[in-house]
């Protein structure tokens, strides 16, 4: 018996690395050379501009919107989706994402459909200016049904010390807000496939809340990568704080970067709920607490700003290409009420 035979298909590994070798060597930066092939990759601070970095790491996935992507038959984007997850934590500590690492786990290795994921994640790293400088192809018979895969990312990033942001200095007085979302992004799709379920649609059909795309096309639609326009406001001394809405929506994410004594109020009326959203409310029967916990409903990230920076920041991050929208205030806590409380969301996003 063979390695083959029981199922590991070693010359399609090597033909999937050498597929990607240009696809990381693309993604080269200083500080990495963003080549394959060794044991381990090499990064230098130094030479990527920093002085006294203090490194920050972020791991995570795509979750259940890969299923998504393996029964509509398109994997050219939940790359972009792998590296999203990860930088874009990252960037919300004021750290630069500098290198990404990817790993990709089958039954039974498709190259072709290999190569297109990994083009995703290529393309993410330019996106978000890190280098893809290694990762692991695991071929594992028996773990996964036929056709389906699973990813992890793993991203580190830096920042001079005593740069990094924490949150601490919000205050009462401060101004939320919102960057728009490209749609779902990466959370909640284990709900989404549920409704696609419900609605008696496929992937292959046409959306009703997109015209022109298939559903699967639409729910596939990548996470954004906001790393170069809030970058830019961060290193202008413009951001306070900043959350990424993913897991937990709205609710949960922004009380993570608040100190205990203050409250976001975000006014649901600042901002339309896209169509997805709104396909999504309507067919589950979601009321608007259950929405703005589960999904980003439109916002996927939220920075604080002092209020006299409102401008300046909304300016910086326009001028990254963000839709930018003043969604709320910084107020005071009044006992242990929720640290964001959204206001107007059930008359706001009536269907």
């Amino acid at each position: 018996m063979t390695y083959r035979d029981a199922g590991v298909d070693i010359d399609a590994g090597e033909a999937l690395v050498e597929a990607i070798k240009p696809l990381a060597k693309s993604t080269a930066r200083p500080g990495a050379a963003a080549g394959l092939g060794g044991f381990g990759a090499l990064f230098d601070p130094r030479e990527a501009g920093f002085k006294d970095p203090v490194l920050v790491a972020t791991t995570d996935g795509v979750g259940t919107k890969l299923k998504v992507a393996i029964e509509a038959g398109r994997h050219d984007t939940v790359g972009i989706d792998l590296v999203a997850m990860c930088v874009n934590d990252l960037v919300v500590q004021g750290a630069e994402p500098l290198f990404f690492l990817d790993y990709f786990a089958t039954g039974k290795l498709d190259v072709a459909a290999g190569r297109q994921i990994v083009s995703g994640i290529a393309e993410g790293c330019r996106q978000a200016g890190c280098a893809l400088i290694g990762g692991e192809t695991a071929e594992m018979p028996g773990m996964y049904a036929q056709g389906d895969y699973d990813l992890a990312g793993f991203a580190v990033g830096a920042a001079e010390r005593g740069t990094l942001i924490d949150g601490s200095t919000v205050a009462a007085g401060d101004v939320v807000l919102g960057l728009a979302s490209s749609g779902v992004h990466s959370n909640g799709y284990s709900l989404v496939r549920k409704v696609v379920e419900r609605s008696g649609l496929t992937y292959g059909a046409d959306a009703p809340f997109a015209a022109g795309r298939t559903l699967g096309e639409a729910l596939l639609t990548p996470t954004r990568i906001y790393v170069k326009s809030c970058m830019a406001a961060v290193r202008a001394g413009k951001i306070k704080a900043l959350a990424h809405i993913t897991g937990g929506g709205l609710i949960e994410n922004v009380p993570r970067v608040l100190p205990e004594g203050v409250v976001a109020e975000i006014d649901a009326g600042c901002w339309t709920l896209p169509p997805v959203f709104a396909w999504l409310k309507q067919l589950a029967k979601l009321d608007a607490h259950e929405m703005t916990r589960t999904f980003n409903c439109g916002i996927g990230m939220v920075a604080v700003v002092a209020a006299g920076d409102a401008m300046e920041a909304e300016r910086l991050l326009a001028e990254g290409g963000e839709t930018v929208l003043r969604i709320g205030r910084i107020r005071p806590r009044s006992g242990d009420e929720a640290q964001t409380q959204v206001l107007q969301a059930d008359t706001a996003w009536v269907s």
